[in-house]
């Protein structure tokens, strides 16, 4: 009986050594949950940029067009956390808007993220997400 009572608060001690660690772990995962959440957004918004730039149609939508397209969509879809960055848009095109010339909409986000994100980013350079698109016009 002795023995048990002495040992009463040592589930107490490991629950406080091992909470910070699994706290990371948690904390962790919904990190990286969101960083490829938003990853996906400016896949896609630069997927919807350059479909919307090669789409047969008179006139042809301009530059400052298709990026209005991709910044919409990230506007409307990218989890930031009240971050003031916005997505930077670039678009290439050889050849002008003649048929089966490439339109290339490359976007990039720096990635703010929770508490772990901010971290990193402090302790090296911003974690810089970026996608690619490459579509021939219609």
């Amino acid at each position: 009986m002795r023995q048990q009572n002495s040992q009463s608060g040592s589930v107490a001690v490991e629950f406080a050594l091992v909470l910070p660690i699994l706290l990371i772990i948690i904390f962790g995962i919904v990190e990286y949950s969101i960083a490829l959440y938003d990853k996906t957004i400016i896949t896609n918004a630069s997927r919807e940029a350059a479909r919307a730039g090669i789409v047969l149609r008179s006139p042809k939508f301009s530059s400052d067009e298709i990026k209005k397209v991709a910044t919409d969509y990230c506007a409307s879809n990218l989890i930031t956390f009240g971050a003031a960055t916005s997505p930077t848009v670039d678009i290439t095109s050889s050849g002008g808007a003649a048929f089966g010339t490439p339109l290339t909409v490359t976007v990039a986000y720096v990635y703010q993220g929770l508490g772990l994100g901010s971290l990193l980013s402090s302790l090296s350079s911003p974690i810089t997400l970026s996608a690619t698109t490459t579509m021939n016009n219609e």
